[in-house]
């Protein structure tokens, strides 16, 4: 469906992608539109396709698919068009005077004549010059919206392509079609690769073979990796390009030389970078290895005394290994402490804690996210925050990582010790960025269970600096007799060494355990066991109350079992609308109020 007007009011505009809810006023009517319409402005006319949808709060709206901007034909239209385009030299009073001047030919003048303008009070041959130059601009920042549409590139990557690409956009992209690659991260390949062979570019070009290399390298970050074997990117190449292998190896050789790729050779094997990732695992060793050789101020001397001390006034009994663990961080300035659950990390920490706050130094506790600072600082007694918040940055810009140097300058972390926990789950730009804000004397104290899933991005942090074997290292395989009690913990381990978990037979009998099987073959049934479970089973059993210690996890979204039936199906027994609590309706789904704490439960 197509519609026809002007842009009445922007309600809103997200700055980064340009998705905007405007106000278009039609021949007919006004209509809330909504969709990425990039370089829009209150009063524009445009032409918008796409359709109606109704939105559960906001009633009717016209979701646009695709949208081209049209010039102003009356001179009112034109005058409100030149006051409000962030043209460079024209205002209100600029417009109007033009306007007044050259009426409904103003368009014309501006494209074919400009420097006319300059007959206008007020404007000089100069000035005319920027007037025209900054409509041009204009224009073309419209028409790269319908160029990338003729190639399924939407139009909430258009303001990005011109801020990158400039005057000549479109020009530069049919030159060159895949430096978009380097723009409009969350396109594929493939979309570009069409767009590039429609406009005539040959399927042996280096510059396709180029970014299909750097395509592939990115491709293999997204599983979590820095690198990747050099033959096992010449099969991946081979397959996406359908070219022949000189022509890939040359292309190598080329970004190789350009410094945009870096080749490592271990052994017989041959390991493929992009410069970035490559760099930062540089940069990670030379700061850990400066730290290392840093001189050891922060050492407490007579630390036996102190450590008996500490532990007389805190209660706490350490083991060898943990004494172990502790004075090797006396001694060292970057100190690895890793186990499994219940091999006493935590007491470890909180002994920390106290040893150097009895010396009047300062302790930073520190962790990848939120659930896991939040559970640090429940252990410990101290505040812990996440990484993200003690280096003041935010969501990780995937451009910068991957197309740009690593440039991050944090504010330097002020502490004598820093102890980052759950070390497994961090990745290797944040592990370099924090290590950017180490003073030299910091003691680093990295905790985590090497055995744990790695991190979300790319690297395996914690692995493979234990596996360096360059960083003093404390391995914890005692469980603690408390922890010995917990049949999760007992099965972790029992998986670690390669065996199966416990059997029912071997905890049949055994009273409080906090791990147990329930089969099932209906579906039918198992819905009921996990309703039953979270409504009453638990809190009688362990005092497990729903809202706060139960978390039902699911394979699947869909079915009977899945995440969408499973909310619905506990909704109604938790939290069923029976005391006529306010709701929204979003998404196919109910969000409800909590129901009053003092409500009678038996209802339920």
């Amino acid at each position: 469906m197509e519609l026809v007007g002007e842009i009445e009011d922007i309600i809103y505009q997200n700055e980064i992608n340009s998705y905007t809810i405007a106000r278009l006023e039609t021949d007919d009517e006004e209509i809330t539109i909504v969709g990425y319409l990039p370089f829009i402005t209150k009063g524009d006319g445009i032409k918008v396709i796409g359709n109606f949808v109704e939105h559960k709060e906001y009633g009717e709206q016209f979701k646009v698919t695709t949208f081209e901007k049209l010039l102003p034909q009356t001179a009112t239209a034109i005058q409100k068009y030149l006051a409000n385009s962030n043209i460079k030299g024209v205002g209100e009073a600029t417009a109007k005077r033009i306007v007044e001047k050259f009426g409904e030919k103003t368009i014309n003048i501006i494209n074919h004549d400009p420097l006319r303008l300059a007959e206008v009070k007020g404007i000089t041959e100069e000035k005319a010059k920027v007037i025209a130059e900054s409509f041009t601009e204009n224009q073309e920042m419209w028409q790269i919206v319908g160029f990338l549409e003729k190639f399924n590139i939407g139009a909430e990557h258009a303001k990005k392509v011109y801020e990158k690409l400039g005057k000549d956009s479109i020009h530069k992209i049919e030159e060159n079609p895949y430096l978009l690659m380097d723009i409009t991260r969350g396109v594929d390949f493939k979309q570009i690769d069409q767009m590039a062979m429609k406009i005539g570019i040959s399927p042996d070009s280096q510059k396709r073979i180029e970014t299909g290399i750097k395509y592939a390298l990115i491709r293999t970050t997204y599983n979590g990796h820095s690198c990747t074997l050099k033959e096992n990117l010449m099969e991946f190449l081979r397959n996406l390009l359908e070219v022949n292998t000189e022509n890939i190896e040359d292309s190598i050789i080329k970004l190789k030389a350009e410094g945009e790729i870096i080749i490592e050779k271990r052994g017989k094997e041959e390991w493929v970078y992009l410069t970035s990732f490559y760099k930062t695992e540089e940069e990670i060793a030379f700061l850990i290895d400066s730290l290392q050789k840093s001189k050891n101020t922060k050492q407490i001397k007579n630390i036996d005394t102190l450590l008996k001390k500490v532990e007389k006034n805190s209660g706490l009994e350490l083991s060898e290994k943990q004494i172990e663990a502790v004075k090797a961080i006396n001694e060292h300035n970057v100190l690895i402490i890793t186990g499994g659950p219940g091999t006493g990390k935590t007491t470890i920490i909180k002994t920390i804690i106290e040893l150097y706050k009895e010396k009047g130094k300062k302790v930073v506790l520190t962790a990848p996210t939120g659930r896991a600072a939040k559970k640090m600082t429940e252990s410990t007694g101290e505040e812990a925050s996440t990484l993200h918040r003690l280096l003041c940055i935010g969501k990780l810009d995937d451009e910068a990582i991957y197309n740009k140097e690593n440039n991050f300058q944090g504010e330097p972390i002020s502490a004598d010790v820093v102890v980052v926990d759950e070390l497994s789950m961090v990745d290797m730009f944040l592990m370099s960025y924090l290590l950017k804000c180490l003073y030299k004397g910091t003691k680093l104290v990295l905790v985590g269970d090497a055995d744990q899933l790695p991190s979300v991005g790319p690297g395996s942090v914690l692995k493979d600096l234990i596996n360096s074997g360059t960083i003093q290292t404390v391995y914890l395989d005692k469980i603690f007799r408390q922890a010995a009690k917990s049949k999760i913990i007992l099965n972790a381990h029992r998986v670690n060494k390669g065996e199966s978990f416990l059997s029912k037979n071997d905890i049949a009998n055994e009273t409080n355990q906090d791990f147990f099987y329930i089969t099932e073959n209906s579906q039918e049934k198992i819905l009921q066991e996990v309703i039953s479970l979270c409504t009453g089973r638990l809190q009688r059993f362990g005092d497990y109350d729903f809202f706060k210690n139960i978390q039902i996890i699911t394979p699947t979204k869909k079915g009977l079992l899945g995440t969408k039936e499973l909310n619905k199906e506990l909704q109604a027994y938790l939290n069923p609308n029976v005391y006529g609590l306010p709701e929204k309706n979003y998404g196919g789904a109910i969000f409800r109020k909590r129901r009053p704490h003092n409500a009678n439960k038996k209802q339920l």
